[in-house]
């Protein structure tokens, strides 16, 4: 910075230069105590100057804990040191991901500080993430025609088999199962057709997104294993959807069963499942951008999703279990992207979520 100032911040220049800034500068004393903070840095922070003026920066943000080694290595080695992609707990409770750089300054006969520049690349690469889950969309779409081709033969043969199969019966009670089997064959074979129809549109209608979820919800708690919680946290005031009840139930069925599988491996304390829905707002899905959508999360405490499938988890036949078919989060972003929505996903160990977002109607 070219800018000359003073470290006392009632005492600071060209400030309406650091407030134009959208980097979050710090100045940080020797305990790292902030002696300045721009406004970004206060948006960052969620706090005034009033509130963070010397106070230990550490105390502020538990996502600067993580910069502790930053610091000392910038006073050790007396040059700017950079960390990329440092994970930091938002004011509003979402998880920002941040570029870091720590530098030691002298100006003038003032002690030693420690500059500390934050770049919020959130944004950015949220969308570098949409845009390689919109370009395997196209191939992804492609294998899932291909194979809902060869699941329609045997389906039908499975319905036949069920329907002769309900003429031998005398008991009504087993007949009950064949029913079962037709209705099923029946759901899936609308489902294939749907999938492989030549672009037609979904069949739409305006829903409460919260009694498809209680649909999904009461259908995942009666598959969880033992010892599994499901719940539930909705937000009431989400206006109506417009979409297809059977496409997004089925892509809300493959998420749910998704984590389901991955919290029924045992080895984990409290196993959950957690369906929520929120609102978000100013959200851009491939070259559109919406005022409003609506949140619809799926998060478990299972082990994540394995760092090697990451970048291709939504391809068709690409499975982290080994008895996976691969095909459930394909069809779950390819029904959802009819709607012009988008399945996006945030996966640690102990804490992964699998986000549908789907454009509100809100005038």
């Amino acid at each position: 910075m070219a800018a000359e100032f003073s470290l006392r911040p009632d005492r600071f220049e060209s400030t309406e230069l650091l407030d134009a800034l959208v980097t979050s500068v710090f100045v940080l004393d020797a305990d790292l105590h902030i002696d300045y903070l721009n406004a970004a840095a206060q948006t960052l922070l969620g706090l005034g100057p009033n509130q963070a003026l010397g106070r230990r920066i550490t105390e502020l943000a538990r996502g600067a804990e993580t910069l502790q080694p930053l610091f000392d290595r910038a006073r050790s080695a007396g040059e700017g040191v950079v960390q990329r992609e440092v994970s930091w707990p938002a004011p509003n409770g979402a998880d920002r991901i941040l570029d870091c750089a720590v530098t030691q300054v002298v100006i003038g006969q003032e002690r030693p500080r420690t500059l500390l520049e934050i770049e919020d690349i959130t944004q950015h690469r949220r969308l570098t993430r949409e845009n390689a889950l919109l370009a395997q969309l196209g191939g992804s779409r492609l294998m899932v025609r291909q194979l809902a081709h060869e699941i329609k033969n045997p389906l039908g043969g499975l319905r036949g088999a069920a329907q002769l199969l309900e003429r031998e019966l005398l008991d009504p009670a087993l007949r009950e199962y064949t029913r079962v089997i037709i209705s099923e064959a029946d759901r899936l074979t609308s489902l294939l057709d749907s999938m492989l129809g030549p672009g037609r549109p979904p069949a739409k209608q305006t829903v409460n997104v919260h009694e498809l979820l209680e649909r999904v919800y009461h259908l995942l708690r009666s598959e969880a294993a033992q010892g599994v919680s499901v719940t539930r946290d909705y937000d009431p005031s989400l206006p109506p959807l417009t979409v297809d009840p059977n496409h997004i139930i089925q892509a809300m069925l493959n998420l749910g069963r998704n984590a389901l599988q991955a919290l029924g491996g045992g080895g984990i304390d409290s196993p959950r499942l957690v369906l929520r829905t929120r609102a978000a707002t100013n959200v851009s899905i491939g070259a559109t951008r919406h005022r409003v959508v609506a949140s619809i999360q799926f998060e478990d405490n299972g082990t994540g999703v394995l760092p090697e499938i990451r970048d291709t988890i939504f391809y068709p036949l690409v499975s982290g279990r080994a008895d996976g078919t691969g095909l459930g989060l394909g069809i779950a972003q390819d029904l959802v992207s009819r709607h012009g929505g988008l399945i996006e996903f945030d996966s640690a160990p102990g804490r992964t979520v699998f986000t549908i977002s789907l454009p509100l109607d809100v005038s």
